[in-house]
């Protein structure tokens, strides 16, 4: 009679070394790895530098000042933020590019919609916008600089166009002016970077959606508000947010082509100043956390805007869709019909 032995196996114990080297434990070492090393990076060169400039903005101090000789002044920094003329008349001067930014996107958007089809020379034009943005701001700045001197390069044109020099103003030094020229220069640059992101938008528009349109009796501008409007409201989001977030923190054009002279020092011409000739950096930390709060505003009253403009947009792309439907229905019995028939 045979005997039956219960064996109990006996577990291996756990080792480390092997775990290490097996396919399993390098897969989460990996992955480990590639979340936590770019999260222990952001918050060592982004969340930590952002805590340290709160804390900042409620002290008066300098870079040398000895910790234990730093002034708490509490939210007097950010008082002096509204009460300063430069820094408060700074704030107020970002409307001028927050203006150019709304028509830099109205027009891009306009030559995106036109070059998203089949142009003549379309691509050629699409890289002589987009080249500005791959130039150097700096390079930019001195080459405008130079464009707007009195006499030089723009005063030429406009004499070649009839313009008398002597009743032609001053582009870099005028008020009335010269802000105005600054955001021209803004517009240049961006406008291409901005018109690139529209025509990849709109050319991922589903075709079918424009033979719907068109069987409709859509015309260019129905079909433009009804199908490329709604399709693209992500990327005209996305656009307007960079917009007034450049806008507000415009600083290489008027550094390098006035160093913020005649009035035309921008928000952040003078937090630079203030933090770094003036060695005031509880204020200017506080300028910096104003601007924050100001963008996250601005970013919150657009989406309310964009919600109610689209707020039809989900049933009108679904009208067309279903009218893509349709059609596709249509074509399929077309087709069954012609094979009974044959």
């Amino acid at each position: 009679m045979a005997t039956a032995v219960n064996t109990v196996k006996e577990k291996k114990p756990f080792s480390l070394g092997k775990w290490i080297k097996s396919r399993k434990g390098q897969q989460v070492l990996i992955c480990g790895a590639f979340i936590i090393i770019p999260l222990l990076l952001l918050f060592v060169f982004t969340y930590l530098p952002f805590g340290k400039m709160v804390q900042f903005s409620f002290y008066k101090m300098k870079y040398t000042t000895p910790v234990d000789k730093r002034q708490f002044v509490g939210w007097k920094n950010y008082i002096d933020v509204f009460r300063r003329d430069d820094c408060f008349g700074a704030l107020k001067l970002s409307l001028y590019y927050i203006v150019g930014a709304l028509i830099q996107l109205v027009i891009a958007l306009f030559l995106a919609t036109i070059l998203s089809f089949k142009v003549k020379g379309g691509n050629l034009f699409k890289g002589l916008m987009f080249f500005p943005y791959l130039i150097s701001g700096i390079a930019i700045g001195f080459i405008f600089k130079f464009f707007y001197t009195r006499g030089f390069v723009f005063d030429t044109i406009l004499q070649w166009c009839g313009f008398n020099l002597d009743n032609l103003p001053y582009w870099l030094k005028d008020q009335s002016v010269n802000n105005w020229s600054l955001v021209a220069t803004s517009v240049w640059r961006y406008m291409g970077q901005m018109m690139v992101l529209f025509i990849g938008a709109i050319m991922s528009v589903d075709a079918e959606l424009y033979e719907a349109a068109n069987l409709d009796g859509a015309n260019k501008l129905q079909q433009f508000k009804h199908i490329i409007l709604p399709s693209i409201k992500t990327i005209v989001t996305l656009n307007i947010i960079l917009a007034i977030t450049g806008s507000l923190s415009a600083f290489e054009q008027p550094f390098v082509i006035t160093t913020g002279a005649n009035g035309t020092g921008t928000y952040f011409v003078i937090m630079n100043r203030i933090a770094h000739t003036s060695q005031k950096v509880g204020l200017a930390s506080a300028m910096a956390v104003v601007l924050l709060i100001i963008i996250l505003i601005c970013a919150g009253l657009q989406q309310l805007f964009f919600k109610y403009v689209f707020r039809d947009a989900n049933s009108e792309d679904e009208s067309y869709k279903a009218k893509k439907a349709r059609m596709k229905r249509e074509k399929a019995m077309r087709k069954a019909q012609a094979k009974g028939g044959n």
